[in-house]
């Protein structure tokens, strides 16, 4: 074997154990989360379209309103669209914001009609839901601060059934008041159904959307005469809370509903006194259910009753 031959695989060799004990010096030298870092897979973006400016409510969508940003596809929200297409070629044409959107907010499906529908009404009314309307006036609607998209409390009050009338007795009107449903969402105020209205406006209707038995209290109480009116609630307060039906005679005022049992609504309230009445007594109206019954109770068992 020639020299040169034997003096380079040596050299070969020398460069080679030279190059194993640099990378076991040099690799240690990184820690193990750069490591891991640049080993990982870099994020997959998707593509999502949102408002390029603000989108009034009621607004019908064109390209103008409209963008698609890259998003990280673990962030993107359900129900967003991947291209402006899908959003505008819809059948029927292009869709109508059901609720505002603010400049780079997604644009869901949820936010705007689906396809064929007409901005009305019925598309703002949830799932399971119904859009029932009621006569308001100014002192029943919040005297016109009550908006779209606030939350109320439905008051019901009506005349009593009254015992007969004697003749020494007086006659007067008994009424009672309860609250209907508790904390339903106003879908309108007439025909405005913006939820994004500052304007109070006095209305002549109250569209509010409730389930289907609470669509049924609504219907028997507008046939059952009375009055329908509405409590304003505050933002975003939706307990619901437990209530007495309160009874009162006119022109003055009675207690509150106590003791009422699971089948029984009762109340027991003192009547005005008839002329000629020595105060021998009281004479009491017990209320149950839909009866009205007036007791003559004697002063010595009436004495600290009521």
């Amino acid at each position: 074997m020639r020299l040169g031959t034997i003096v380079s695989i040596g050299a070969s060799a020398v460069l080679g154990v030279g190059a194993l004990l640099i990378a076991r010096l040099w690799i240690p030298s990184h820690p193990p989360h750069v490591q891991s870092a640049q080993a990982a897979t870099p994020p997959v973006d998707t593509p999502v379209v949102v408002a390029a400016l603000p989108i009034p409510w009621g607004a019908k969508l064109d390209g103008h309103y409209l963008k698609v940003v890259q998003l990280p596809r673990d962030v993107a929200p359900q129900g967003a669209y991947s291209n402006i297409g899908q959003v505008l070629n819809q059948d029927g044409g292009p869709p109508v914001a059901l609720q505002a959107m603010s400049q780079q907010e997604p644009v869901l499906s949820s936010k705007i009609t689906g396809p064929g529908e007409r901005q009305t009404l019925a598309a703002l009314v949830g799932p399971g839901m119904r859009a029932y309307t009621i006569g308001v006036s100014a002192s029943t609607a919040g005297g016109g601060h009550i908006m779209p998209g606030d939350r109320v409390d439905v008051l019901y009050t009506r005349e009593l059934p009254q015992p007969p009338a004697k003749p020494d007795s007086w006659n007067y009107k008994l009424y009672g008041t309860t609250v209907l449903i508790q904390s339903v969402r106003v879908l309108g105020m007439d025909l405005n159904a913006n939820p994004t209205s500052t304007q109070p406006a006095v209305a002549s209707t109250a569209t509010l959307e409730v389930n289907m038995q609470d669509a049924e209290k609504l219907a028997l109480a507008i046939q059952g005469g009375g009055t329908l009116s509405l409590a304003l609630r505050r933002p975003g307060y939706s307990e619901i809370e437990p209530v007495h039906r309160f009874i009162t005679d006119d022109p003055h005022v009675g207690a509150a509903n106590h003791g009422a049992s699971a089948n029984t609504d009762r109340q027991s309230h003192g009547a005005p006194r008839a002329p000629g009445d020595e105060g021998g007594g009281s004479h009491v109206i017990v209320v149950n259910s839909e009866a009205a019954t007036e007791v003559h109770v004697p002063a010595e068992n009436a004495r600290g009753r009521f």
